[in-house]
């Protein structure tokens, strides 16, 4: 089986959700960047001194400090048997400097189309004070505007705004294009269908995790370069 796997895919396509799912399955630790960043800044370590100190200053944590946070992760008891590695790399440099520390068994790339892209992310709906999530259009409150759980009005956060997603997507693929093309010509990636339930979803990422496995036993053919 695939052990040290990345999940990919624009803003909205649901990724989060699933990486957390899929490595539960595994029993491998779910890694995301943005977790990681907060849980050293939290814990007080190093590295996560060094990278408060770019937060609170409104910078962005340099690449070589969010890899060497990374890094640290990776190297814990808990995931030498593998992980799920959730939205990152987003460059070709990331990309190269992960290759550079440790090997990717698969690369999964979630395809949504980018006009239920737009759908999920602009519609979307943030209860402030307790965090749950809703979409106007597939997952509405039960009364319009308002938190099912504490009645809290939702927010439309400025990142949802339709102008500002479409400049998150035109981002997102300038900057992924040249990065699946990497992971595709040594065969590591896969696409996944990501519309759909939840549930279809998962089933069509463990069937191509578990094809990946089969692919990677047959005679003549390396783990870590799935056909």
């Amino acid at each position: 089986m695939p052990s040290r796997i990345v999940l990919m895919g624009a803003p909205g396509a649901g990724k989060g959700t699933q990486a957390m799912e899929l490595a539960k399955s595994l029993g491998v630790p779910h890694l995301s960047t943005g977790d990681l960043l907060r849980g050293a800044v939290a814990e007080r370590t190093a590295l996560g001194l060094r990278a408060d100190g770019y937060m609170r200053a409104g910078q962005l944590v340099p690449d070589s400090l969010v890899l060497d946070i990374l890094k640290e992760r990776i190297d814990r008891p808990d995931a030498q048997h593998g992980f799920v590695l959730d939205g990152y790399p987003r460059n070709m440099e990331q990309a190269n400097a992960l290759d550079a520390i440790i090997p990717i068994d698969l690369v999964l790339v979630f395809t949504v189309p980018e006009s239920e892209l737009m759908v999920r992310m602009t519609e979307r709906r943030i209860c402030p004070a307790c965090g749950r999530t809703y979409n106007l259009v597939t997952l509405p409150p039960k009364l319009h505007g308002q938190c099912d759980v504490d009645g809290t009005e939702l927010v439309h956060r400025t990142d949802d705004r339709p102008e500002t997603v479409a400049t998150r997507l035109r981002t997102f693929h300038a900057a992924t294009s040249p990065v699946f093309d990497h992971y595709r010509m040594s065969g590591r990636l896969h696409s996944i269908d990501a519309t759909g339930t939840p549930q279809q979803v998962r089933t069509r990422l463990m069937a191509a995790v578990h094809a990946a496995d089969v692919a990677a036993a047959a005679p003549g053919r390396s783990a870590a370069h799935p056909s």
